[in-house]
């Protein structure tokens, strides 16, 4: 181990956070080197001069600060900070570097220390049987959506039953109004994109179509029809198209769904769409569907339109 490693490691050494076998390493390192023994014996000092002090900081910032900690040794990269505005940790770690300007080369493993000497003081007040512990689930409104960011044993290690877990909350919000309210038209468009949610993007869509005399709104149902990977959606979106069947833009884009959509109830909405009416331009499109479909059905429609419109079935 070099000097710059132990440095980063020095903090989880002196809370008993590393594996027993890299705990052993730093240790022979600092047994070795004097000026990382030094360090060491510096952070003790400043982690007795933070245990003096009382803080009572919420129990998610300091998991927070926690998960960052460990990404941040492991993985070199910085903890997540948001510069927009001023936060605790911000006013934290600026008066932190007030206190010690000459500490420069150190700034980063102090800055670990105090993080993870945080999450063990904001641990007092989260223990079983303290007085303090925190019930996320019989405290949280049942307008704020949960999702589990991390889990970790608490400080004693996974036999003393503790865990910590860091929790990404988002606070559910109605919104109402007329289908002609801007806003409610941008929340419909955004939902009918929302890449994680296909049920949203259904029940989205299934409204849009009903407004697809808008030519931002039928612009959104071309984009649904052509590159929305559940079928579901491309069904209502082409169903929100079938009135416009007559415009350019909207044939050309059901003639590549006919040729290249891989769901045969999607490329049969297409052909019904498409075959509606006559479109000598068309003909071309219908004959490669004729010579590669393995749909009975959309194959003999094609086969019908072909010969209304005296085109031969084969290409030559």
């Amino acid at each position: 181990m070099n000097c710059e490693s132990v440095a980063k490691l020095i903090p989880l050494y002196f809370y008993g956070e590393l594996p027993p076998e890299e705990e052993d390493r730093v240790e022979q390192h600092l047994d070795e080197c004097a000026t990382c023994s030094r360090q060491a014996d510096l952070q003790r000092s400043v982690a007795a001069a933070l245990d003096r002090r009382e803080m009572a900081p919420s129990a998610a910032l300091l998991a927070e600060c926690r998960h960052d900690l460990m990404r941040a040794v492991y993985r070199d990269e910085a903890p997540t900070v948001l510069p927009t505005h001023t936060t605790p940790w911000m006013h934290f770690r600026d008066g932190f570097a007030a206190l010690f300007p000459p500490l420069l080369r150190w700034r980063t493993p102090l800055g670990a220390m105090a993080l993870v000497a945080l999450g063990f003081v904001s641990a007092r007040f989260t223990l079983p049987g303290s007085g303090g512990s925190l019930n996320l689930a019989s405290m949280a409104p049942e307008n704020i959506i949960s999702s589990v960011r991390s889990v970790t044993a608490g400080p004693q290690g996974a036999q003393s039953g503790e865990v910590q877990i860091v929790l990404d909350e988002t606070r559910r919000r109605v919104v109402s109004g007329q289908f002609n309210d801007r806003n409610i038209q941008r929340l419909m468009l955004a939902a009918a994109h929302d890449e994680n949610n296909p049920g949203v993007r259904v029940e989205s869509v299934e409204i849009l179509k009903s407004h697809s005399d808008s030519a931002e709104i039928r612009s959104l149902l071309l984009n649904r029809v052509a590159q929305d990977p559940n079928p579901g959606v491309r069904l209502k979106a082409l169903d929100g198209l079938k009135l416009f069947t007559s415009d350019p833009e909207v044939r050309k884009v059901l003639a590549q769904v006919l040729l290249h959509d891989d769901n045969p109830g999607v490329r049969i909405q297409a052909v019904d769409a498409l075959t509606s009416q006559a479109d000598d331009n068309m003909v071309g499109v219908l004959q490669n569907v004729v010579q590669k479909e393995d749909n009975g059905y959309v194959r003999r429609r094609c086969e019908k339109a072909l010969k209304d419109m005296n085109a031969s079935i084969g290409t030559f």
